[in-house]
């Protein structure tokens, strides 16, 4: 781990300030993601700003609009279990538990949890090339071990997956992210927050480095999918570990007939992936396998294995057919009994 500087900061405007002066600095709140980076010298930072005393940023508030405001600083312990979220966003809440241990969710923050790097071993060992940590060099992992990467969206620069399951959630909920910078305030839709990495593999988010995330507000569109829902993970063991393939299912029905319809997949993508047009055919269609196996194979157009990992696309398939078939039942996957029924 390299020397740095630490600054806790205690207002908005000086996060800003410090981010603007270093292109090193890096913000730091539980720290679950980017202290093991530093460990692996994959991080480097000159200076790290500790937001964690800033005022206003780790509660959940009703918005005008019927919805619900995260601050950044909420953990995903509190996300997962207040009231509001285990009654009008359940997706979210069990995708959180679905992710992790106790004692990670209890440090992790709502911002941090947005804003963890993809996860590959090649970019978490700096004495192997990785395009990501050090753009050029190529992406080993192509033709490496490659059990855990990308089947959609990948490039020839970065085959790598984003980790988190608290984000798939977000995206199929069209959740929106708060941010500030020295241009003011903005606000970025969750489907289009992270990115899939093309030539630039080593920008994970469209966040710019003097940005701070602030909030991620939960439209109250999200709360048609109370009782036809699930987060189901399909992963290697059942307990602390990231997906091969997750699906977040949501579903509107009357008399049998989906009137909505929301899909997002972990675990195959640089970012969690949606596809809108593959949700928007199944409006009018009856609940069935056959509905459901063919809006499968339209999430999946284009997917792409390689030696070790070939088989999450008939396991991505599959799953995203059981979700579907979870979320009509009103039967969602349970995050204490993985058995998956």
């Amino acid at each position: 781990m390299n020397r740095f500087s630490y600054l806790r900061a205690e207002r908005l405007d000086e996060v800003i300030q410090a981010l603007s002066a270093d292109p090193t600095a890096k913000v730091v709140a539980g720290g679950t993601n980017l202290i093991d980076l530093m460990k692996y010298n994959v991080e480097r930072p000159a200076r790290l700003v500790d937001v964690t005393r800033i005022p206003g940023l780790a509660t959940i508030e009703e918005t005008e609009g019927g919805g619900l405001r995260i601050g950044a600083l909420v953990s995903n312990t509190e996300v997962a279990y207040d009231p509001r979220i285990v009654e009008r966003y359940p997706l979210l809440s069990s995708a959180i538990l679905a992710g992790a241990t106790p004692q990670l969710r209890n440090a992790a923050s709502t911002g941090g949890n947005l804003n963890q790097r993809t996860r590959c071993y090649y970019f978490y060992d700096p004495d192997t090339p990785c395009n990501k940590r050090e753009p050029g060099t190529g992406c080993p992992a192509i033709e490496g071990v490659n059990r855990n990467h990308a089947i959609l969206g990948q490039s020839e620069h970065c085959i790598a997956t984003h980790p988190s399951d608290m984000c798939v959630a977000l995206a199929a909920l069209d959740a929106v992210v708060h941010v500030i910078g020295p241009s003011g305030t903005r606000v970025l839709l969750m489907t289009e927050y992270h990115r899939l990495p093309g030539d630039r593999p080593e920008v994970d988010t469209n966040l710019a480095h003097d940005e701070i995330v602030t909030a991620v507000e939960l439209p109250a569109e999200g709360q048609a999918f109370t009782v036809n829902h699930t987060y189901l993970k399909l992963r290697d063991r059942l307990s602390y570990a990231f997906a091969l393939v997750s699906v977040a299912a949501g579903l509107q029905l009357e008399d049998g007939v989906i009137r909505k319809a929301r899909i997002a997949l972990g675990g195959v993508a640089h970012k969690p992936w949606r596809r809108s047009d593959a949700e928007d055919r199944l409006i009018g269609k009856s609940v069935g396998a056959d509905t459901f196996a063919t809006a499968a194979d339209q999430l999946l157009e284009g997917a792409q294995g390689y030696e070790h990992n070939a088989f999450k696309i008939g396991l991505a398939r599959k799953a995203i057919i059981r979700a579907l078939g979870q979320a009509a039942a009103g039967t969602p996957q349970s995050q204490v009994d993985k058995r998956i029924h």
